[in-house]
């Protein structure tokens, strides 16, 4: 069993397998495919996406923007792991057809157009954020794929942003640590800004991609 760094949850993989198994996509192109599907997906459900390149001080990044069913904090850990499937069996119809298994498309395609990704997701009661990320694997010199993770509550009362709150556990304090440190966010309130971002959409999910490969 892999162990934990300073309470951060580890997925039990060697973190070298992040890399080889982005290898999988020979064209670019193809690992862009793969975040299409995702939000393609029945258990995802988005109408719309889209791709942007923003840069974050002076790093450029790559966003999809997706206003689909989001993932609470448990599918989203999921989504980070390897080896494991959620998709709901769907009968396939000519406009909509099931794609691939949950979670390894994303892991393939982001770690195919960069070393890291941040992901900021929103369901109908929860906010979650998720980080993977090789930058941070390599400077802790990781032996197993650790995932940062904050879960933040919401309050559906007013959707006021402004008043997101997380807990305080040394978990998730030691989570916001590392994100703050290896992301290209160096602030709480950038995080939640870009939670609160996802206002405009009821649910949705945002992948940032940095460190792009070249």
């Amino acid at each position: 069993m892999a162990l934990q760094q300073d309470g951060i949850l580890p997925s039990g993989v060697d973190p070298s397998y992040l890399h080889a198994n982005s290898t999988a996509h020979i064209w670019i192109f193809g690992a862009f495919a793969e975040l299409i599907d995702n939000a393609y997906d029945p258990d995802v459900n988005a109408s719309k996406l889209w791709i942007d390149k923003l840069d974050y001080g002076k790093t450029p990044c790559l966003r999809f923007l997706d206003n689909g069913a989001g993932m609470d904090k448990n599918k989203l850990h999921k989504m980070l792991s390897f080896g494991y499937c959620d998709k709901r069996t769907v009968k396939p119809t000519e406009s909509h057809k099931p794609i691939g298994h949950y979670g390894n498309g994303f892991k393939s395609g982001s770690m195919r157009i960069g070393k890291d990704a941040l992901v900021f997701t929103r369901t109908k009661d929860s906010a979650s954020i998720g980080f993977l990320s090789q930058t941070y694997l390599k400077a802790i010199k990781a032996k197993s794929q650790t995932l940062t993770k904050i879960y933040k509550s919401l309050l559906l009362c007013d959707l006021d942003w402004s008043s997101l709150e997380r807990g305080q556990s040394q978990e998730i304090e030691n989570n916001l640590r590392a994100i703050l440190r290896h992301s290209v966010f160096s602030s709480e309130e950038q995080l939640k800004d870009e939670l609160r971002a996802l206002g405009e959409f009821e649910t949705g999910t945002k992948i940032l991609i940095s460190n792009l490969v070249k």
